[in-house]
């Protein structure tokens, strides 16, 4: 008797390690990508491409979405050994090559002080920035869904999701404090610094808990039936490209639309075309995390008892209509309503990113699993969020108004509620298969 009621306690710790895991992992790979895309927005334009002049922003924005032309790569690469030799040691490697990238970040020097060098390392370091994360989400994804209880896939799978959140707060908090305790000329002389270098000791946190998981039991069982994958992205490409593809355009609505805020757009368009102060609009963007955060558990614990495509559909369709609104709000010039509108923003955000991984963890069988899912979910980044920053710089540019943007925006989410649309439900899969 007492085997039998210590197993289930013992599987339901593992269970939550792993979400633990998941969460922590992808809160790190966040927050640094986070605070890459803020610095950039605020003042990278003048410490690494200052002799580009007024273009120094532009090609400040251009570095943001450059790490997501070289996601698929990271996903592909991870996505092979994912399925060939396990989630877990794949997850160390990529979260190890993201703080390298990161703290390495926090240590370069600037064009004043190497010249051409300082951009070209700056670049070469948001490049490995995007190859790990592009194997960073699938895996994060998949351990906690494959280690998730009947019925708790969403919510499990929920956890990987809260990463993003997370590690905005904690970004926009980090730079936000630095900002405000610092004066300007401190915070650009060194102080940017800071948010860098701190990512060192989140990084030791988030390789301690990975340590301490256990491999999936759906990789373990492959192993064991000796059906691991040995050439998995040819055969995904070969039996499940239409899911692939399906995969990434039911995710591109809420990429661009979250880049908008986590891209650092929003941050630099209110300082510079309203003359709010840097460090409110970061604290608005803190509440906007934290309802982001409260809308994806939402969106994933409800997609747990209705079809997860609905719950998704529910969040692009209140993108669409919010895209409008949002700028109308943001360019009234009052804080208070930039509030209101990044608070709006991310409920819809929060609805369709909620149920993600426990929807891609069922479009694809077990032996392309990780492939599958990093592969669709890095092409999404691409065709939705990498160059957003810089598509609505150009579009305001362009234009003379923030309606350009706004549309770009429906535009976005319109595809992919299409694409939602025609993914077949299968929570009641049998994820072994």
């Amino acid at each position: 008797m007492a085997t039998q009621v210590e197993a289930p306690s013992v599987a339901s710790r593992e269970h939550r390690r792993a979400a633990l895991a998941s969460m922590v992992g992808t809160t790190v790979e966040w927050y640094d990508f986070f605070i890459y895309a803020q610095a950039a927005s605020l003042i990278f334009a003048s410490l690494f491409f200052a002799p580009m002049g007024s273009s120094g922003q532009l090609v400040a924005y251009v570095t943001i979405g450059i790490s997501f032309i070289f996601r698929p790569l990271g996903a592909v690469v991870a996505g092979y050994f994912g399925d060939k030799v396990g989630r877990k040691k794949v997850l160390i490697v990529t979260l190890t090559l993201m703080g390298v990238a990161t703290v390495g970040m926090g240590l370069l020097p600037t064009y004043e002080s190497i010249g051409i060098w300082a951009p070209a390392i700056l670049i070469a370091l948001r490049i490995l920035q995007g190859f790990s994360t592009g194997g960073e989400w699938g895996g994060a994804a998949l351990m906690a869904v494959e280690h998730a209880p009947k019925g708790k896939r969403g919510i499990y799978g929920a956890a990987t999701q809260m990463g993003v959140p997370l590690g905005m707060l904690i970004a926009t908090g980090t730079l936000a404090l630095c900002t405000g305790l610092l004066t300007e000329e401190q915070f650009e002389s060194w102080g940017w610094r800071i948010p860098f270098l701190i990512s060192f000791v989140l990084i030791l946190v988030g390789f301690y808990i990975r340590r301490r998981v256990e491999e999936t039991p759906v990789f373990k069982e492959l192993a064991e039936r000796k059906e691991r994958n040995h050439t998995p992205v040819r055969s995904l490409w070969r039996t499940n490209k239409k899911q692939v593809m399906l995969a990434a355009l039911s995710f591109i609505g809420t990429n661009g639309n979250g880049y908008i805020i986590v891209g650092g757009f929003i941050v630099a368009y209110s300082t510079r075309e309203h003359g709010l102060a840097r460090v409110d609009v970061l604290v608005a963007s803190l509440l906007a995390a934290v309802v982001w955060g409260i809308f994806t558990l939402l969106g994933a614990y409800w997609s747990d008892r209705i079809a997860r495509t609905t719950v998704m559909n529910v969040g692009n369709a209140a993108m669409m209509l919010c895209a409008i609104p949002f700028f109308m709000l943001v360019d009234t010039g009052e804080l208070k309503w930039v509030y209101v509108a990044l608070v709006l923003f991310a409920v819809g955000l929060g609805l369709s990113y909620g149920p993600q991984p426990a929807l891609y963890a069922e479009m694809f069988p077990a032996a392309v699993r990780f492939s599958g899912a990093s592969i669709g979910y890095a092409i999404g980044t691409v065709l939705g969020g990498a160059f957003v920053p810089t598509i609505a710089e150009a579009l305001f540019k362009g234009t003379g108004t923030s309606m350009s943007i706004s549309i770009y925006l429906i535009v976005l989410a319109a595809i992919s509620f299409v694409a939602t649309s025609r993914i077949k439900n299968r929570q009641d899969q049998d994820l072994n298969l």
